[in-house]
């Protein structure tokens, strides 16, 4: 599975709004694969250790957005050594990509940008060369969706791309008039039941300008099983007795 932690008290707070959801989960889906959880985390160093220690203790393959850097707010480097039970140290190449880009201007505080838990690998940055890095199937990038979501497809593109297509889905479904959800409920357990690989859905809006109160019934889940389950799906509507379109 592939899961995400946003990171930052600017987003807990309102001061910015979280762009990385929408584009992990958009550069998941163009690779047949799915985002199966996510997280918003502040920037607290006994909480984000915490997260971490659960996730590193599992199989998925998490993306980890923010607060790598080096400024006395920024803890995700410190509390992902910290999960793992190792040290932070520079890191070789990271080292290097941060030397090639400051030259005589580097300092220690820019170094420390460059400090990974022990048994890390990069992430090339190509913005600015401030690498992210990876460790345990986690991958850390910076906040800046200029710089995180190039080093996102990067990871994807060179370690996952066995992986690709198996996840791909499909939905469709229908805007069911004058019925409650609860009236659809046995039609929705009906399709699961015989559709193994689809998983239906049911979403009440309560109308808008120039709209109707209705439902929207759907399935999503196997590209092969979408609309022999919608062909069974709106059979059930039918025989309900609820209009649909």
């Amino acid at each position: 599975m592939f899961g995400a932690y946003v990171i930052g008290d600017e987003l807990l707070v309102g001061k910015r709004e979280d762009k990385h959801l929408p584009f992990l989960i958009g550069a998941l889906a163009k690779r047949g694969l799915r985002l199966a959880w996510a997280h918003y985390l502040g920037d607290d160093p006994a909480r984000l250790t915490a997260a971490l220690h659960r996730s590193f203790g599992s199989s998925d393959v998490v993306f980890s957005f923010g607060g790598i850097g080096a400024t006395p707010d920024d803890h995700t480097r410190q509390c992902a050594a910290a999960a793992l039970g190792v040290e932070l140290e520079l890191h070789a190449e990271a080292e290097k990509e941060i030397r090639g880009r400051f030259g005589a201007e580097v300092t220690p505080q820019r170094l420390q940008m460059g400090e990974f838990p022990v048994g890390s690998s990069i992430i090339p940055n190509p913005v600015n060369r401030i690498a992210g890095f990876s460790v345990r199937e986690h991958h850390f990038v910076p906040g800046f969706p200029q710089m995180a979501w190039p080093m996102v497809e990067w990871v994807l593109d060179t370690r996952y791309r066995a992986r690709f297509d198996a996840q791909r889905w499909k939905e469709a479904s229908i805007l069911v008039y004058e019925a409650g959800e609860s009236q659809l409920i046995a039609a929705m357990q009906a399709v699961e039941a015989a559709f193994k690989g689809i998983k239906a859905f049911s979403l009440p809006s309560m109308g808008d300008a120039g709209s109707r109160i209705h439902v929207e019934l759907g399935v999503r889940g196997a590209p092969a099983e979408v609309e022999p389950a919608m062909d069974k799906l709106r059979a059930l509507v039918r025989a309900a007795g609820f209009p649909y379109k």
